[in-house]
């Protein structure tokens, strides 16, 4: 099977990875291999939770500076 382009960078998901307690078992593993669905889903989760902020924190910034987002 052929691993996909990320549309997450590496650094961000080993940054939530260790904020969820997940990264030691990567670390020990070697690789996301054997990281379960649920912790995978979750990962995820927390990325798309980020995303959300940094775009409304750029909505707020654009309208502060009058130019639209």
């Amino acid at each position: 099977m052929s691993r996909r382009n990320s549309l997450m960078s590496e650094e961000l998901k080993v940054e939530i990875a260790k904020e969820l307690g997940v990264y030691e078992q990567v670390k020990q593993d070697g690789g996301w291999q054997n990281v379960s669905s649920k912790d995978c889903g979750n990962i995820v989760k927390k990325a798309i939770e980020i995303a959300n902020r940094v775009n409304e924190i750029n909505s707020i910034f654009s309208t502060i500076s009058g130019s639209p987002p």
